[in-house]
């Protein structure tokens, strides 16, 4: 037994599993795979090759005391994997929408909250919650238990781990860890496994060297790696992370 609006638009060989509810206003791709007693709600707008299993809810109404009912939207990318009773809430008006890119994968009890922005490839382990209007970026991971502040940007290639606290913004290319959360060294073994050459990931611990143990704040890093470090992508990716961070970036672990 199904509880499917007449108006959703459901692509081919979709599978459909027992007591799922799809509510109007409701766009899925093609071979997507719901659980049972999944609830796809209004507003939901789900790309190719997804699966969304047993018990998640997509697509609620933000947690928001100033959302007042007003036509909002979540975006699925491309073969997204939303485990079990994951809820994802759509944007307000501040963004109108919540997004999740392509290939990423919400494990269990995740909770993603109105207004966040997920890129490509993103993984978050079981119960992951992120606070609304928070950013994370392509290829980030983010270990089991972690709690994400609102407004929080992550970065590329970050790695975070499990039952962190996360605060502070997490630039590039980084590992961090400990409490308060901390730099603890960049991803080295996720960069080789994208592809990054050696060359390129020495660069990068270059980086942070000065910005982490040779600078004495984050301004003059910021100038520091200008000074020292040729311009590449990478290079400046970070500094334009730093340069537009608005809740200012973790900070190096004090022992």
């Amino acid at each position: 037994m199904h509880n499917i609006h007449p108006n959703a638009q459901i692509g081919d060989n979709a599978q459909i599993g027992s007591f799922v509810t799809i509510q109007d206003e409701v766009t899925i791709g093609n071979n997507v795979k719901i659980g049972p007693n999944a609830v796809i709600l209004s507003g939901t707008q789900i790309g190719d090759d997804c699966s969304i299993h047993s018990g998640a809810v997509v697509g609620g109404d933000p947690q928001d005391l100033k959302y007042n009912g007003e036509s909002t939207l979540l975006k699925i990318g491309n073969n997204v994997s939303i485990r079990e009773f994951c809820t994802i809430n759509r944007g307000t008006t501040d963004r109108g929408e919540t997004v999740i890119g392509n290939n990423c994968l919400l494990m269990a009890y995740v909770h993603v909250a109105h207004d966040c922005v997920l890129g490509n490839n993103v993984i978050m382990s079981n119960t992951v919650n992120l606070a609304g209007h928070v950013e994370i970026d392509d290829f980030a991971i983010l270990g089991g238990g972690t709690l994400v502040h609102q407004f929080v940007h992550i970065g590329k290639h970050v790695m975070v781990g499990g039952g962190s606290l996360v605060r502070k913004d997490v630039p590039p290319f980084v590992k961090a860890a400990r409490e308060p959360l901390s730099y603890i060294g960049i991803n080295s073994i996720g960069l080789q496994r994208r592809g990054f050459n050696q060359e390129v990931i020495t660069s990068i611990q270059g980086i942070y060297r000065q910005i982490y143990q040779k600078s004495s704040n984050t301004a003059k890093a910021v100038e520091d790696v200008k000074a020292q470090f040729a311009e590449s992508s990478e290079r400046d990716e970070i500094l334009d992370f730093i340069s537009n961070s608005e809740r200012g970036i973790m900070k190096g672990f004090a022992s």
